[in-house]
């Protein structure tokens, strides 16, 4: 009896799903029309977007990085903002200030970039963990605050930003604390040879789209509370924490050859993005129930900057894409 009453509930959760799918897919199609040939980009970003996380992007200058949430932003009509991060950049840059007005003999709040539904943290690795740590707060609890007083960030807030993996001189690495708060990190890759011709064609003859909103932040907000009905079976409950679990014991999991390469496995966070970018990844598929597959297609976004990479690891050039590959192979999907 109960097992024909969660049939008869993800029945009609299905049609929910399809129903709200039909804006994301049209949003999807909206982006595609300037982004071209970074599909796993995009999907990451609504993933990011449905999963109320957050963002890290990881790959060389000119792959679309910066236009991809600015024309997510057009698509969504939503409020966008770019801090581009420097070595001599401060909080108050960031978040806002407080200002003193000599006429009113009274502080006044300046409010900072922040305040914004997307928000573009252009290579974040350039400015000190003085301004890195200010968007903690941000980041997990929504809210800014300055002097005493609290204010809280528009619905719905994305955070994506961007990191250069080469010339690395002069950069600060994120700290674990902080890069643990990103739902996602993606490392990007260039486009193929046809995506490129398709690129160039439409920047050099001047045809670039011109980007509509095709969804309301409001659909956003709904399409948000269904993702948290998305079926989530025991088993794949059970599949996700041995991943992570794998993480941190690999010895219980016979990969022992593992336990060298790292210094700390991945924290509880993991294992609640995990579940989360799988519903949303179930969601933007169109279904409502997750498959092992969904949990496999995003797991190494999840994990790879939430595993801590040993000296050794780092001395063979094992990486944490390699153990996640591994960790992959081995933990059985139900």
């Amino acid at each position: 009896m109960a097992e024909l009453q969660q049939a008869e509930d993800i029945k009609l959760l299905m049609e929910k799903v399809k129903e709200q799918n039909i804006y994301f897919s049209l949003l999807k199609q909206e982006i595609n029309r300037a982004i071209i040939g970074q599909e796993y980009m995009i999907d990451r970003l609504l993933i990011g977007l449905l999963g109320n996380g957050h963002v890290l992007l990881e790959g060389v200058p000119g792959l679309a990085k910066t236009l991809a949430i600015k024309t997510l932003a057009e698509a969504v009509h939503g409020k966008f903002s770019r801090i581009q991060f420097t070595p001599d950049l401060l909080p108050a840059d960031v978040i806002g200030t407080q200002i003193y007005s000599v006429k009113d003999n009274d502080f006044s709040i300046k409010k900072g970039p922040v305040f914004a539904n997307f928000v573009l943290a252009d290579e974040i690795n350039r400015a000190p963990a003085k301004v890195q740590s200010a968007l903690l707060e941000v980041m997990q609890e929504k809210q800014v605050t300055i002097g005493d007083e609290t204010m809280y960030l528009p619905k719905p807030f994305l955070v994506l930003a961007t990191q250069n993996p080469i010339d690395q001189e002069g950069t600060y690495l994120l700290p674990e604390a902080q890069s643990d708060r990103f739902m996602l990190k993606c490392t990007i890759d260039y486009p193929d040879f046809e995506a490129e011709r398709k690129i160039m064609r439409m920047i050099s003859t001047q045809d670039i789209p011109q980007i509509k909103p095709v969804i309301s932040l409001e659909q956003i907000n709904d399409a948000k509370l269904i993702i948290n009905q998305i079926y989530l079976d025991e088993k794949i409950e059970k599949y996700i924490l041995d991943m992570v679990f794998a993480t941190r014991y690999p010895e219980k999991y016979g990969m022992s050859d593992l336990k060298n390469y790292i210094s700390f496995g991945a924290s509880p966070r993991a294992s609640i993005n995990l579940a989360v970018a799988s519903r949303a990844f179930a969601f933007i598929k169109g279904r409502a129930f997750v498959i092992p597959e969904d949990v496999k297609e995003i797991a190494k976004d999840v994990l790879r900057h939430r595993i801590g990479l040993s000296f050794e690891a780092e001395a063979e050039n094992v990486s944490a894409d390699d153990i996640v590959e591994k960790i992959l192979g081995k933990v059985q999907a139900p």
